[in-house]
């Protein structure tokens, strides 16, 4: 992992399987890559603006550091992760709007997509996911599912 993000742009790659040993290598080398549009939250303003307001998620936004949110003034449902600090996936939910989640002890950062999405791209307990900054558009991997 990376030091401190910024506020911007870039991609989220999701790891395959899971099976990674938890040394941060990425998991096994021949498992399948997921890449997804991602917008970084890193400032208390981005943070606390998060998707308020939005009727659609392009991709996904990440929120860091974060270990808990709410969907109050959201306009449409979401999916969260919860990611460790290995950007490990703790856990994920599906929070319609007006909701309040329960904080995770270990969580570190916070994914939030369009209710249903994450599914799709293979984001679930246990999967490691890498931030890769400064990226216009997606290219490479299975693209966005």
């Amino acid at each position: 992992m990376a030091g401190r993000w910024r506020d911007g742009r870039g991609k989220l790659i999701v790891h395959g399987d899971g099976s990674g040993d938890g040394d941060g290598s990425g998991g096994s080398g021949g498992s399948a890559r997921t890449v997804v549009p991602l917008e970084l939250a890193t400032s208390y303003r981005a943070r606390t603006k998060g998707l308020l307001g939005r009727d659609a998620v392009d991709g996904v936004l990440l929120l860091s550091p974060a270990n808990s949110i709410h969907t109050f003034r959201m306009r449409i449902p979401i999916d969260v992760a919860y990611l460790d600090r290995r950007l490990r996936v703790l856990a994920v939910v599906t929070m319609e709007p007006g909701r309040l989640g329960r904080p995770r002890l270990r969580s570190r950062h916070v994914l939030e997509a369009a209710a249903g999405a994450m599914a799709g791209w293979g984001v679930r307990a246990g999967v490691r996911v890498e931030v890769v900054e400064g990226v216009e558009g997606v290219e490479g991997g299975e693209g966005v599912g």
